[in-house]
């Protein structure tokens, strides 16, 4: 196991659900963006560093062909996997997305907050690499990550901050840039983190 799989294996041995700061009740504006990049019920999904996030609930609530969930930590899957109902089309994925190798093509990416952890470049790189091998031409990626102005720290780890600009920079002229927002998420104890989220087109050419 490597460092960064023994940190976040310990925050979800250790934390609640509900007692890290990232967690949402309700993950609308998630939702919102992925149908906002056209995201059908036959499209296939893979959320980065879902962990126990309730996004795949609602999508499997949506009818969603196929979800894929990929995290760190397997205790946050396994908190994710408990509520779902059994049968439910998820693959649950315990590994790092920098040495992931996807076994199918997806329609749709979405990460909110794993990418802003990844603070060397070769890594960064790397997670450019398996989105563009995983994404179908014509696929999507919903990107969010902590804006300029969002916090340097989470979880008591360093952070990069992004915006639109640099996220284009990194994904490169494989992938344009179809929309970008600002976003506050509020934490569970009632403080404002901000957030940039970057939807990005796979080109087909």
């Amino acid at each position: 196991m490597t460092e960064r799989q023994e940190h976040w294996q310990e925050v979800y041995t250790t934390k609640a659900e509900n007692e890290v700061s990232w967690f949402e009740e309700n993950p609308g504006f998630s939702l919102a963006l992925l149908d906002a990049v056209g995201l059908t019920a036959d499209h296939v999904v893979v959320d980065i560093g879902g962990g126990a996030s309730r996004l795949v609930d609602a999508l499997v609530a949506r009818g969603q062909v196929w979800v894929s969930v990929l995290d760190l930590s397997q205790a946050a899957l396994d908190t994710a996997r408990a509520r779902l109902p059994a049968g439910a089309n998820v693959d649950w994925i315990a590994g790092d997305v920098t040495h992931w190798v996807p076994q199918r093509d997806y329609d749709v990416w979405h990460d909110r907050a794993a990418l802003h952890f990844l603070t060397d470049t070769e890594d960064q790189t790397r997670y450019a690499t398996v989105m563009a091998r995983a994404l179908k031409p014509g696929g999507a990626a919903v990107i969010g990550t902590f804006a300029p102005d969002g916090p340097e720290k989470c979880s008591g780890l360093p952070v990069v901050r992004h915006d639109a600009e640099s996220l284009s920079a990194l994904f490169g002229a494989d992938f344009e840039l179809i929309d970008h927002r600002r976003h506050d998420h509020v934490t569970p104890w009632g403080s404002v983190q901000k957030f940039q989220f970057s939807s990005f087109r796979k080109r087909q050419d």
